[in-house]
């Protein structure tokens, strides 16, 4: 679950409409500098898929009883998580295996990049175990599809790492945009583009609370502009019942949210 405050309350963007919003970025992504990717079918379908191993946990959020609201999915526990993305390629296999191969790379790239799951024995053993274990799979994963006639030539180290930080890129896209702005900029660096990599500079141009306006220099995009719909749900109260939290948000609370993108 991610979090966006406005006026009115706190909208609550899922997992997976937030990968919908990172599949749209990739279906609109590439130009002369920023290049294409291969096979772009499954690439875009991954972007839209990344976070498909949320699924079962945005059926029944979880009370943060801090705040009064869905955790943020930055406030689960360790295992928490890890259950999540345990899931993750066992969803993503139905949608194929070269899906599934970064759905799973994708996970373990969070773990490698955002380490504060070392911050104890208990923590760090879970994450270890389940780094171990994904690694396995990638691995066996690669070894199939070097043997199959379409999709060996999309295995190679240098296409996987290439595909591996667009779908990064995407996500942290997304998440900016979920999120809104916590500054009138923001960069996002380590961006694949032609001949290596670059840092997107992200500018607010306009901001309210279902509607944003936002620069991006350079310009990543095969059009002049995108507009991305995605949709989210308001809270306009804290609560200290789960059950009655999870009702709320069953009820007809939700609001469609719209970004547009422009050359700086």
């Amino acid at each position: 679950m991610l979090h966006r405050l406005s006026k009115q309350g706190l909208i609550c963007i899922t997992q997976p409409n937030h990968a919908w919003l990172a599949g749209q970025i990739a279906q609109v992504w590439g130009n002369q500098d920023f290049g294409q990717f291969l096979p772009r079918k499954e690439v875009c379908l991954c972007a839209e898929q990344h976070d498909i191993g949320w699924l079962l946990w945005e059926k029944t959020p979880t009370l943060n009883p801090q705040t009064g609201y869905p955790h943020h999915f930055t406030e689960l526990t360790t295992q928490a998580h890890i259950n999540i993305w345990l899931n993750a390629k066992q969803f993503a296999l139905l949608l194929g295996r070269y899906v599934a191969l970064l759905v799973s790379l994708h996970g373990t790239g969070l773990y490698e990049r955002f380490t504060s799951w070392q911050n104890s024995p208990t923590s760090t053993q879970i994450v270890q175990d389940f780094l171990k274990q994904e690694y396995a799979f990638q691995k066996q994963l690669i070894a199939v599809l070097q043997n199959d006639e379409y999709y060996a030539t999309y295995v190679t180290p240098e296409v996987i790492e290439r595909n591996r930080k667009l779908v990064a890129t995407w996500d942290a896209l997304s998440i900016i945009f979920c999120q809104g702005f916590t500054n009138q900029q923001q960069v996002l660096q380590q961006v694949p583009t032609v001949n290596g990599e670059t840092t997107l500079q992200l500018t607010l141009l306009e901001d309210q609370d279902n509607y944003q306006q936002v620069a991006i220099s350079p310009w990543p995009f095969h059009q002049d502009e995108v507009k991305l719909v995605y949709e989210g749900q308001l809270l306009q109260r804290a609560f200290s019942d789960e059950t009655a939290m999870r009702e709320a948000l069953m009820d007809d609370c939700w609001v469609t949210l719209c970004t547009t993108l422009r050359p700086e």
